[in-house]
């Protein structure tokens, strides 16, 4: 490794050729405060556009102040970050862009957790020379079922620009027109609900400032607490429980499983289930499909459909009903966990408690912004009236925690209702990238072999990579998995696919960095993926913690098959937790003048 020596403020350090100044800093401790900056290294994630400018430094022999984070340290440069130059030239920069931004801060989603917000804090700006006189460009608000865009609040950050475009590869969002008023929109600027987004969120992950937020439906599931006449019920996905907690103040990975049932239950819930029930249904449903087309393929059927694709993450499928019409056939027709339970919920449950279908709410607690969209698409209701009502993301909740009074740290830890509330391990992993294809290999290997599966950790299936491969031996048979996570990581891995070059019996993918626990939803990692790993080790442990690990154990889904459902794939079971796909390829741009 070939390195180089430079010194910053007054400080030798020595980096390895190439590296910029910004992280030659870092390396010394010294911050420097970055803007449009953002980093996940572990998931190679950088965008540097030097855009913004807040993170000048001075360079000894240069005429000019250098962006930091997209400057090149060479050897023997002296960087100096602190002179009084670089500190007016900083708020100056940023002066000019609060001059075009809005003052609504007390009212603005991103309140409190904008990027922006706490730039002017820290750089101490408290006043805006010449905004008596400045004009601020507008842009219409664009609503959409999951995001709504707010460009009167875009900073040209273009974070959400490299998530949809390079690491998503969705395509949905570019900068665009010139000058004053460039922004970071779809094509031709049409409404996001016609471009080509998955509603995966990653671009309201990223957003510093309240330009991308989600749509709230807080408001509607308080209004149906407080109605008597309605019955609340609430489902909480897995990788809420490893993330909830930092919005309270505690280490990333904490987990507050049981102090999340019990905050649920002070803000009057009727009842308090978790959606790993429905998870462990999912294995048993799509399990019994992988099984089923495994069989015919090894029987020599040459019309079988693999490999075969999970359909859990709902931004997944919207990505895959978009671009690649012409594999929809291969996906598993089984139902997310969310819209599972849902319509479990709404019949199952809903004649158990003898509570119409109308008077009956189901609200889900939620990691991913997609989820929002997907309650609301028409095959999942019946006549009119949704299987979920609601989809409330993990930030969302904590709001709702924080604005009902509620000392969330000080919770006892209390256990989910049932019986919609029992889960295995297996389900709980759901929330990691590779856990659902794990969790479906823990009961195919036993439902395959008929012998008792003694070791279901199954760490070839885990880890980071965008892409992975791994072969379980199902007792003499090698059955070939891939995993991907990252809508552009699985683009690679289809094409690969659709040209013949890979041959695999199940793929999983996820849309969102390191899977659900990277959701759109989830509280602002602000970069550090070392937050998204912390979360991933906590849902394992839950999982190890768990007395029973296999979805086909656990009692409460035995009895839901023999008391409702008959058997997996049956025709009650097609009808409530499967579904089908759309083309949504041939979407039209349509241009109207003002």
């Amino acid at each position: 490794m070939e390195t180089i020596k430079l010194t910053i403020d007054h400080r030798e350090v020595e980096v390895e050729k190439g590296t910029t100044i910004y992280k030659a800093a870092k390396s010394l401790g010294i911050d420097i405060p970055v803007l449009c900056y953002m980093n996940l290294e572990d998931l190679k994630i950088e965008n540097k556009p030097a855009g913004c400018r807040i993170c000048v430094v001075e360079v000894e022999g240069r005429r000019n102040l250098a962006p930091s984070c997209n400057t090149i340290a060479t050897e023997g440069m002296v960087v100096r970050t602190n002179t009084m130059r670089v500190l007016n030239a900083r708020k100056t920069v940023l002066e000019l862009i609060l001059s075009d931004h809005p003052k609504d801060c007390l009212t603005c989603p991103k309140s409190g957790r904008c990027d922006l917000q706490n730039m002017a804090v820290r750089l101490g700006v408290r006043h805006i020379p010449g905004q008596e006189y400045a004009e601020m460009s507008t842009y219409k608000v664009d609503y959409s079922p999951s995001i709504i865009r707010d460009m009167d609040k875009c900073i040209m950050c273009r974070r959400c620009e490299t998530m949809c475009n390079n690491f998503q590869t969705v395509g949905a969002l570019s900068a665009i027109n010139r000058g004053f008023m460039a922004v970071v929109a779809p094509a031709f600027e049409q409404d996001l609900e016609k471009s080509p987004c998955t509603y995966c969120g990653q671009c309201v992950a990223v957003c510093p400032t309240g330009a991308l937020t989600e749509v709230d439906h807080t408001p509607k599931v308080v209004r149906d607490l407080a109605n008597p006449k309605k019955t609340v019920i609430v489902q909480t996905a897995p990788a809420v429980r490893a993330a909830l907690g930092e919005e309270f103040g505690m280490a990333p990975g904490t987990l507050v499983t049981g102090k999340l049932a019990a905050a649920l239950r002070r803000l009057g819930f009727d009842y308090v289930f978790d959606t790993d029930f429905a998870a462990d249904l999912t294995i048993m449903e799509e399990g019994t499909e992988l099984l089923n087309r495994l069989s015919r393929h090894l029987a020599g059927d040459k019309n079988v459909n693999l490999p075969i694709l999970t359909s859990c993450c709902p931004g997944w499928v919207n990505f895959f009903e978009t671009n690649y019409p012409d594999m929809l056939n291969i996906p598993s027709t089984a139902r997310s966990p969310q819209q599972m339970f849902g319509a479990i919920a709404k019949t199952y449950f809903a004649d158990k408690v003898n509570v119409k279908r109308e008077d009956l709410v189901v609200v889900s607690i939620m990691p991913c912004l997609a989820k929002k969209y997907e309650c609301q698409r028409e095959e999942f209701s019946v006549n009119g009236n949704p299987d979920v009502d609601y989809a409330v993301s993990t930030r969302e909740l904590a709001h709702l925690i924080k604005e009902a009074n509620i000392n969330f740290n000080d919770l006892p830890e209390e256990d989910f209702d049932k019986p919609l509330g029992e889960s295995t391990g297996a389900a709980v992993i759901f929330g990691a990238t590779g856990g659902v294809i794990e969790a479906a290999t823990r009961t195919a290997y036993e439902v395959f072999t008929k012998k008792t599966l003694e070791k279901v950790d199954f760490h070839q299936l885990r880890g980071m990579e965008g892409i992975r491969s791994a072969t379980v031996d199902f007792n003499g048979t090698e059955i070939k998995i891939g995993i991907a996570h990252g809508l552009g990581n699985a683009r690679k891995l289809l094409d690969r696919i659709r040209s013949g070059e890979e041959q695999y019996h199940a793929i999983e993918v996820m849309a969102c960095p390191g899977g659900c626990i990277g959701g759109g939803g989830q509280p602002l990692h602000h970069g550090d993926a070392r937050i998204l790993t912390a979360r991933t080790m906590a849902i394992y442990r839950e999982d190890a913690n768990k007395p029973c690990r296999k979805s086909h154990e656990n009692p409460y889904i035995t009895k839901l098959y023999e008391e409702f459902l008959g058997a997996p794939m049956s025709e009650k079971a097609h009808h409530l937790l499967h579904t089908h796909y759309f083309d949504k390829s041939k979407s039209e741009i349509i241009i109207t003048k003002d």
